[in-house]
């Protein structure tokens, strides 16, 4: 039985949380799981930099027992169509850390609909976002689109 951990928090991102998001990123597993390669090392710090500096971006770095366990973030992508994302390392997976996490996020969004995009294999992101209200709207391109209303 998987347990949540009642010592999981969410706060603002500080550039120093993003050596770790790297490693995070570069992991195989977490490539595959995505659906999107790993970025270079400048490409990525060049990356959360513009992620950083946007004002329409929102996002959060989710702590266990104040260990950095990954991110939360919700932006804005295509046809005006806000999303949510997250990203936990390797160490953090499978243990309802992202459910909570993201039940914490959800109300720091003050948009609606949110959508959620997960790759078909993804099992564990499919039941992240059905356990926090989302709902399968759509198929393609080996995706699964998810909205929560």
């Amino acid at each position: 039985m998987n347990i949540i951990s009642p010592k999981l928090s969410l706060r603002a991102v500080y550039e120093s949380d993003l050596p770790l998001f790297y490693e995070h990123q570069n992991d195989e597993g977490a490539e595959a799981m995505v659906g999107l390669p790993s970025r270079a090392r400048d490409d990525f710090f060049d990356h959360w930099q513009k992620v950083m500096a946007n004002p329409t971006i929102i996002l959060r770095t989710i702590l266990v027992e104040n260990e950095i366990a990954g991110y939360l973030c919700s932006f804005v992508k295509e046809a005006d169509e806000r999303e949510v994302g997250y990203q936990l390392g390797r160490a953090f997976w499978g243990k309802g850390i992202a459910t909570q996490a993201l039940q914490l996020f959800l109300p720091l969004i003050p948009y609606r609909p949110l959508y959620g995009v997960t790759t078909t294999h993804n099992i564990g992101s499919q039941k992240v976002l059905t356990r926090c209200g989302f709902i399968l709207v759509g198929e393609y391109e080996g995706l699964y689109k998810y909205k929560l209303i």
